[in-house]
């Protein structure tokens, strides 16, 4: 079992719980596109690792320590996305490749991240080298500029 999967379960829950309550093992299933008998046997394990509260026929419920790690996990899928979307990528894309790449970010990189989020988002209108990338993106072109190297 690795991070990945317990993260991955531990989001599926989240959100399940968060639009029904609690989690069922078919609807955590159909989430991740497995048997029904896999996702019991990862809830026990899950349980026994006081990532959540689970009782057969019951669902699943997380634990504080499973409410905990599912916001982090949120937190740096946002910053992920958010980033995504500063470059240009649509919100689609950018909610879909966090998805992947959340697993596998350190940190160290999300807080520089955050960073650079925070410095564009609360840095002047219109920041002319993010009008530059803009233009860039959409023609493969630099913009003149006095400060380009030739």
């Amino acid at each position: 079992m690795t991070s990945v999967t317990i993260e991955q379960y531990i989001e599926v829950i989240y959100s399940l719980e968060n639009e029904k309550g609690v989690a069922h093992t078919t609807d955590i299933a159909a989430e991740l596109n497995i048997k029904p008998p896999s996702v019991t046997e990862m809830l026990h394990k899950l349980h026994e690792m006081d990532l959540i509260i689970y009782e057969q026929y019951h669902g699943a419920k997380l634990s504080n320590s499973g409410k905990i790690m599912a916001q982090e996990l949120m937190i740096k899928h946002k910053t992920l996305a958010d980033f995504f979307m500063i470059i240009g990528v649509d919100e689609e894309t950018a909610d879909s490749d966090a998805c992947q790449i959340e697993h596998h970010v350190s940190s160290k990189t999300l807080k520089q991240l955050n960073q650079f989020i925070r410095f564009v988002k609360d840095g002047p209108c219109d920041p002319l080298w993010l009008e530059h990338f803009d233009y860039f993106d959409k023609t493969g072109d630099r913009k003149n500029c006095i400060y380009q190297q030739k």
